[in-house]
């Protein structure tokens, strides 16, 4: 049995006021987030030395293979949300690679990963010819980062953490894409 129990009513008391309407609630982005996952192909150490370098001020999870059947193997352990590969490497070069990964994202229903070619092969039939192997689009070495930056800033999934972090994304920043850092001339043109 349950029992309301209130007190007298106070004529000279104001009435009590209504209930505050409820603020919306700010939104709070999620803390499920992921970084965004970026593999790249090449086989030469001073150029996965000097992309590491361009790239270190994001926030994105780095994997490097250092052939075709390597970024093969790593895409089958796990998707990445974009792919750089190098056009000329041993054991399986990067225009066989993306048509094996074309292969495996059709037969498994996969979306289509973003890859970009990072040769200094960039001639127009060049250019022709790795697109036809279903390459997205293509860097020619030197890189430069301004131009790293903006490629994974397009291809930058939904649900993963900015890749560009804030203090780097200020404006006059070293690190935005828009003031581009200087080319890092140390990227070997194979």
């Amino acid at each position: 049995l349950e029992v309301a129990v209130s007190a007298p009513s106070d004529p000279t008391a104001s009435a009590p006021a209504p209930p505050a309407a409820e603020a919306p609630a700010a939104e709070v982005p999620p803390t499920d987030l992921r970084r965004m996952r970026v593999l790249v192909a090449e086989d030469n150490k001073t150029n996965r030395l000097v992309f590491s370098k361009m790239v270190q001020a994001l926030t994105i999870d780095l994997e490097f293979a250092e052939n075709g059947l390597e970024a093969l193997a790593a895409f089958e352990r796990a998707v990445p949300d974009m792919i750089f590969t190098d056009i000329s490497m041993p054991e399986m070069d990067g225009k066989e690679a993306t048509r094996r990964i074309r292969q495996i994202e059709a037969d498994q229903g996969l979306a289509r990963t973003p890859i970009v070619a990072i040769t200094a092969h960039a001639m127009a039939g060049d250019a022709d010819e790795i697109l036809a192997a279903g390459i997205d689009s293509y860097l020619t070495k030197p890189l430069k980062r301004a131009a790293l930056v903006a490629a994974i800033t397009a291809a930058t999934p939904e649900g993963v953490v900015n890749p560009i972090p804030e203090t780097a994304a200020a404006p006059g920043s070293a690190a935005t894409p828009s003031q581009p850092a200087p080319s890092y001339s140390g990227m070997v043109a194979e």
